[in-house]
Formats: C-alpha cells, sequence, structure tokens
C-alpha cells in the first residue's frame, strides 16, 4: 500500500502575486513551507528544534499583552 500524495493548496490571486513579486527565483511551494514553519514557530506550535507541540501549544509563564 502506498501512501497518498499531499493534498495541492490552492493560494489566493492575492498570495500569488506576492510570491510572483517577492520572492522571484524561488519555487512557490518552499516559500510557503518556510512561511507555515515561521507562523507555526511564532505561535508556539512548534518545540525550538521544530517538531510540533504534543498539546498544540508551548507553555509559557504568563500570556502577553497588557499587564493590569
Amino acid at each position: 500500500m502506498t501512501a497518498s500524495p499531499p493534498p495541492r493548496l490552492r493560494v489566493t490571486a492575492w498570495t500569488f502575486a506576492v510570491l510572483r513579486r517577492c520572492y522571484t527565483g524561488e519555487k512557490p511551494w518552499d516559500v510557503l513551507q518556510r512561511a507555515m514553519r515561521m507562523l507555526a514557530q511564532a505561535d508556539g506550535h512548534l518545540t525550538p528544534d521544530g517538531h510540533l507541540t504534543p498539546d498544540g501549544r508551548i507553555k509559557h509563564g504568563r500570556p502577553a499583552g497588557r499587564r493590569t
């Protein structure tokens, strides 16, 4: 039994324009993978070594935001 290929990603016209204009010479898939990794790290869904967190988030002390 073989694994099914990953689903094809559809992007909006705006996203395609950004990819074409800002990342010329790079494969769109590579740019989008890099962006997803950066977003997941910023949101705390990846450990510092790049693995998914078991519960989906890294536990930090106090949540960021305004202190009262």
